[in-house]
């Protein structure tokens, strides 16, 4: 047995028999009171058990005598037409078996006023097995004949209707429950996700304080008053400081269990709740659910500061319109959600055209709308080609790094339905986030591509927010009892500031979804651009084919003509006797132009037949085949002329040895030639899928691939050139600048590029050099023996 269930045992009604009058001053925990079987009622009425057989009187309250002219003991056993009659006994059979009674009071009849007894009005419900009778005095003289509660009703909830908002349908629900019942406080109570409650619309006389955004600990509603409270609608006490009456007796003689007094309007009150009520100087409640999708999303609480009979009538009415609350307080949310979700997908659907328009994702970021237009955030980034896009206010790119990082560790990114994460706490769950609080203490992240692990992530600052508590939340006090420590609710409930930190706005369920939707869309356009490509790229290979063989042919039937052009130039030369100096001059060009010429036929002969040569692949050590490139370009390590670093060891590809050895011979080559140092530095290197680090211009379809690069710290290329330099016989300077020739390199390096399938692109500043980038599919990548 454990010790929770010791000190159970140990409590003065351990045999299950618990009476508020008896053992109200022996709680010492808010769990531990019986609230549902109180064993008491309110001493303004009175109560009496029945057995559902034959309407014998099983339980009495201890004020018959006051309400019926007999004592308990007189009644007991009786049949219930002692107190009422043999006709209105009758009447309770009909409606035992017409009516669907459990958990339901419904109102029976009045008892007419007796000699010393007033009229009385009595309600009817059954529950575990008997049924429950309770007689208050009638509402028939207290209130006008002519008040009609339905009509009054009826308009009410015509004016909820036209509510706009959540914010102005709680504050129209206060103020009509408050004119329905005339109370002088009435609010609509909303508990929050850590089931701390808070005061989120007010109606009031102008001279009582507001109470309006004040909140209130958990602990001041515990769990056992929230649970009844999602059976039954409306709880009313008429006098927090008035007397009880006792059950008599306490256990059902025919099952020796209590009675379940969940739905009674007399069911006393725990002394916690009214020693609570007045420590705040309230006398009378009125207290009403609201429900939504099947949870407990508040409560209308009405205070009165006088002792105050709330009336069947009254109650069925208030009860009526709880009901219409808790089924329109979800249609409020939603059209104040609806307004929000129509903004955002507009947007997106806005970026998504944009995108699609555009070829790629970064018009989430240029132009108008942004990313940031659409989600309430204050900044967000995307990680895409290697890289971070941001907009608004976001952490550096060496945090973002680290975030992505655990993000894609994350279990909720590697779920295939909902792959999204969202925490209104980062620090709480990423032990880094605390510094970057400022900015980023809310996170909403999906991810975009399993692959890539491409990201898009919303960020929302700390808010340090400042809570208004009734009183310190943690102030509860144990006191002596008749049996020991017992519990006493909080007696201040004076301001109570607390400023919570490394927290920010929690993203609502809309937001995720709208992310997740997003999510897709981005994706279905990567597809369809996939498909795109897909298609246009055979037609490139068709067309390719057909000038490379349109290049090889022309480039081999101009070489004949043109051996013979420069023959007979030659021969003109040896007779340069008979020819003026002029004459002479111009044979002499006749010869270099031709040598020119042949020179780029050659180049063309060799870019068309790295075209049309059936390639061969490998396993091959890079590393190799760089120190081959370097020695054909004349680099060798004990020179000084020139430094040539490899970032890390690189990879062992798949590829065709010889025409990869050509791409880093030209690229090198390239780097040694355009440039005005002395001794110039060239890196080579390669960066993996998902790795950190730049990669400045790579197109999206690259983001999958490992991407080698060769960095040079040369003359540099403006970017305007950094499509044309790849166009055969494209050069940037004169003829014999930087050692002249006849600009085929890079085009060929482009032609080895796409034998292999893959790309190339680059990164320059003028005077500070240029980086290129190519990326070899077809020579995928394998670790290193």
């Amino acid at each position: 047995m454990n010790a929770s269930a010791s000190a159970t045992d140990l409590l003065p009604w351990a045999d299950g028999l618990y009476s508020i009058k008896r053992h109200g001053n022996s709680l010492s925990t808010c769990d531990s009171e019986p609230v549902q079987t109180p064993g008491c009622i309110q001493a303004h009425g009175a109560l009496l058990v029945l057995r559902l057989a034959d309407l014998t009187i099983l339980q009495v309250s201890d004020n018959t005598a006051e309400f019926f002219g007999d004592a308990p003991e007189l009644l007991l056993g009786q049949p219930v037409a002692r107190v009422v009659g043999l006709d209105r006994q009758a009447q309770l059979q009909r409606m035992l078996a017409s009516e669907s009674l459990t958990g339901n009071v419904l109102y029976a009849f009045t008892l007419p006023e007796r000699a010393g007894v007033a009229a009385l009005d009595v309600c009817i419900h059954t529950a575990r097995g008997v049924a429950i009778l309770e007689f208050e005095a009638t509402a028939k003289l207290a209130e006008p004949a002519q008040r009609d509660y339905f009509a009054q009703v009826k308009s009410a909830i015509g004016r909820l209707q036209s509510a706009n908002g959540l914010s102005e349908f709680c504050d129209r629900v206060t103020a009509e429950v408050r004119g329905l019942a005339s109370l002088d406080r009435v609010m609509v109570y909303r508990f929050h996700a850590d089931q701390h409650g808070e005061v989120f619309a007010e109606s009031r006389r102008d001279d009582l304080p507001s109470w309006l955004g004040l909140h209130y600990p958990a602990t001041d509603i515990p769990q056992q008053a929230r649970d009844i409270f999602m059976k039954l609608w409306i709880r009313p006490l008429q006098d927090a400081a008035g007397p009880l009456v006792e059950l008599r007796p306490l256990a059902n003689p025919d099952t020796g269990q209590p009675l379940d007094m969940t739905h009674c309007a007399l069911r006393g009150a725990s002394m916690m709740y009214t020693e609570y009520l007045a420590n705040m100087g309230v006398p009378a409640t009125l207290v009403m659910a609201i429900r939504v999708n099947g949870a407990l999303w508040g409560l209308i609480v009405c205070h009165q500061y006088t002792p105050t009979r709330f009336s069947y009538p009254l109650r069925a009415a208030c009860e009526l319109l709880a009901q219409v609350v808790s089924l329109q307080l979800k249609s409020a949310e939603l059209i104040e959600q609806q307004a929000y979700r129509l903004k955002v997908e507009t947007v997106h659907q806005q970026l998504i055209a944009k995108a699609a328009h555009d070829g790629d994702l970064m018009a989430f970021f240029n132009g108008q709308p942004t990313l940031l237009d659409a989600m309430q955030a204050d900044g967000a980034a995307l990680f895409h080609l290697g890289r971070w896009w941001c907009v608004g206010r976001t952490p550096d790119d060496v945090q973002l790094d680290a975030l992505a990082l655990w993000l894609n560790q994350r279990p909720e990114l590697a779920l295939s339905t909902r792959p999204i994460y969202a925490t209104d706490a980062l620090a709480r769950d990423y032990p880094a986030g605390a510094d970057i609080a400022k900015v980023a203490s809310g996170v909403l992240a999906v991810r975009v591509s399993r692959l890539r692990q491409d990201l898009i992530v919303w960020f929302r600052p700390e808010t340090i927010q400042t809570i208004d508590w009734a009183g310190d939340p943690n102030d509860k006090i144990t006191g002596g009892g008749r049996h020991g420590a017992r519990l006493t609710p909080r007696g201040s409930f004076a301001l109570f500031v607390e400023s919570v930190k490394n927290r920010a706005l929690p993203w609502t369920e809309m937001e995720t979804e709208s992310a997740l939707r997003l999510r897709l869309l981005v994706m279905e356009l990567v597809v369809s651009r996939a498909e795109q490509l897909a298609a246009l790229n055979i037609d490139l290979v068709s067309s390719n084919e057909e000038l490379d063989a349109f290049a090889y042919v022309a480039s081999h039937d101009l070489k004949e003509p043109l051996r013979g052009i420069h023959r007979y130039a030659h021969q003109l030369m040896e007779s340069a006797q008979t020819f003026s100096a002029e004459n002479f001059q111009r044979i002499e060009g006749l010869t270099r132009l031709t040598l020119r010429m042949d020179s780029l036929l050659d180049s063309l002969l060799h870019f068309s037949r790295v075209g049309r040569t059936n390639l061969e692949f490998e396993a091959v050590d890079l590393n190799q085949v760089v120190a081959d490139a370097l020695e054909m370009v004349g680099v060798r390590a004990n020179e000084n002329a020139c430094s040539v670093v490899l970032a890390r060891p690189l990879p062992m590809v798949y590829c065709n040895e010889v025409l990869v050895r050509e791409i880093f011979s030209n690229l090198v080559s390239n780097a040694l030639k355009y440039t005005r140092r002395k001794q110039p530095k060239i890196t080579i290197g390669y960066l993996t899928p998902g790795e950190p680090g730049q990669r400045p211009n790579a197109p999206l379809d690259a983001a999958a691939e490992t991407i080698y690069f060769v960095q040079d710290d040369g003359i540099g290329i403006e970017k305007r050139h950094f499509e044309p330099i790849f166009r055969m016989f494209k050069r940037l300077h004169g003829r014999n600048d930087f050692g002249g020739g006849v600009g085929a390199g890079l085009s060929v390096v482009k032609k080895v590029v796409s034998r292999h399938g893959g790309l190339i692109w680059l990164d320059s500043v003028l005077e500070q050099g240029s980086t290129f980038y190519f990326t070899l599919p077809g020579a995928a990548s394998r670790d290193r023996p």
